[in-house]
């Protein structure tokens, strides 16, 4: 809560605020499904620091876990999952817009 209001989107922005956790949902979009081993292999971190990262974008409900073969934990995107975060950013867009185009019309019109 910030001064009253839900900040739903703010876990979702928190978690790809990292450009490990970006390039590893870039990853998912790319192979559907993935392991902490998996990404581990393709990155310069240990594997406890992916688990973190992977506890961190499932925290933020950008993931769920995904059928895998044996004990394997494999994780996906989580339908949906970005679907607010990006209402946010097309209103907080369309917001600026409005405004830019306000100002250019306020600034032509004194010119």
């Amino acid at each position: 809560m910030l001064g009253g209001l839900s900040d739903d989107v703010g876990p979702v922005f928190g978690a790809l605020s990292d450009p490990t956790r970006r390039w590893m949902v870039q990853s998912l979009l790319r192979e559907g499904t993935t392991s902490v081993p998996v990404l581990a292999a393709a990155l310069p971190i240990s594997r406890q620091a992916v688990a973190k990262h992977v506890a961190t974008l499932d925290q933020a409900g950008l993931l769920e876990r995904a059928p895998g073969p044996g004990r394997e934990v494999r994780y996906r995107l989580r339908a949906g999952a970005l679907h607010e975060a990006a209402a946010w950013i097309a209103e907080a867009d369309t917001q600026w817009e409005e405004r830019l185009g306000r100002l250019k019309a306020n600034v032509e019109g004194e010119g």
